[in-house]
């Protein structure tokens, strides 16, 4: 069911942990956090959101929630994806401040103080900066240079390291944002949007010790599909008419130039029937477009605006199941 913007019991910090068969490293992290939050005089909840693994991760997720009351399992019922998999902790977490990070324990739960204490300056969201990264140069460093230098360059949220996973956000920025795809990756930049205030400091990395990575070449591709999107979505949110405007004038233009041209052939030499019904079918398909174009940005300015008044809410992702299991509606 939809969370309100105001949940009962808020607490101070929540902290949010996708996993994807990663049944060794579950208990090590888990003790790891609660060492790193237990010594911050602060109320606390630990989330972990299993992404449909196929592996004894669910088991032993359960067996830390039924000696944790601090500690909440979140079971999907197939592989989501990491995004949606954040944003079913997002959708039930009641901390003020929300902290992200890997299940692979290459995060280091010892950075979170540095990171709230970094919040605590006046800023809304803080990044990890993974300034001495442990991971293969060819497969992970190069792509993710290269994905990170991009991603800046269309966002204009300049960080050193947008791919790090351990970053603290204050929970009002990120209740509004809807994730799907890859667009974890673009959570700060999404933020932006809200408004909100960007920092990084450098943090710890470790090698991965158990369990595969699942990060591969073919993530790239999704991710440079969803930086598209994103660039579309940051330039036109509050105008989309702006966009559909220009696709409507460039085929408003292509008709009216096919039209000259015909024109000026039929002038010179008289058309057959047949290319004379495929000129005017053409010039027709331009016009046609030109004004399709112009009523989909009118109503997705309608839209917006009628988002604005209102109020915008998170949509439901999950229905909860006997307390513990959620599966995507």
């Amino acid at each position: 069911m939809a969370e309100m913007n105001t949940k009962k019991n808020d607490l101070d910090i929540s902290v949010v942990v996708p996993v994807y068969n990663e049944e060794q490293n579950v208990p090590l992290l888990y003790d790891a956090i609660k060492r790193s939050v237990s010594g911050l005089d602060l109320s606390f909840e630990i989330i972990f959101i299993d992404d449909g693994s196929n592996d004894s991760t669910g088991d032993r997720l359960r067996e830390i929630a039924a000696k944790d009351t601090a500690f909440r399992a979140v079971l999907l019922r197939r592989n989501f994806g990491q995004s949606s998999a954040m944003a079913a902790g997002f959708s039930i977490c009641r901390g003020r401040i929300v902290i992200t990070m890997d299940g692979d324990l290459q995060n280091d739960p010892a950075d979170i103080p540095q990171l709230l204490s970094k919040l605590n300056e006046g800023y809304d969201v803080v990044s990890g900066w993974r300034r001495n990264r442990q991971d293969k140069l060819v497969i992970r460093k190069v792509p993710s240079f290269i994905a990170n230098r991009l991603i800046c360059s269309v966002t204009h949220v300049n960080l050193r390291d947008t791919g790090c996973a351990l970053k603290a956000y204050r929970r009002e920025v990120i209740e509004g944002i809807r994730l799907y795809g890859e667009m974890h990756r673009f959570l700060p930049a999404l933020t932006k949007v809200e408004g909100a205030r960007i920092s990084e400091i450098p943090v710890n990395h470790h090698a991965r010790k158990f369990g595969k990575s699942k990060y591969n070449l073919t993530r790239t591709f999704r991710v440079l599909m969803d930086l598209s999107s994103l660039n579309i979505f940051l330039k036109y949110l509050q105008a989309p008419l702006r966009f559909f405007g220009k696709l409507g004038a460039a085929a408003v233009g292509l008709g009216c130039a096919a039209l000259v041209w015909f024109f000026m052939l039929f002038m010179r030499h008289p058309m057959p029937v047949g290319e004379m019904n495929i000129a005017v079918t053409l010039v027709f398909l331009f016009f046609v477009s030109g004004l399709q174009f112009l009523f989909l940005g009118l109503v997705a300015s309608l839209i917006v605006k009628t988002g604005e008044r209102r109020g915008r809410t998170l949509s439901p992702l999950l229905t909860e199941r006997n307390g513990e299991r959620y599966e995507s509606e």
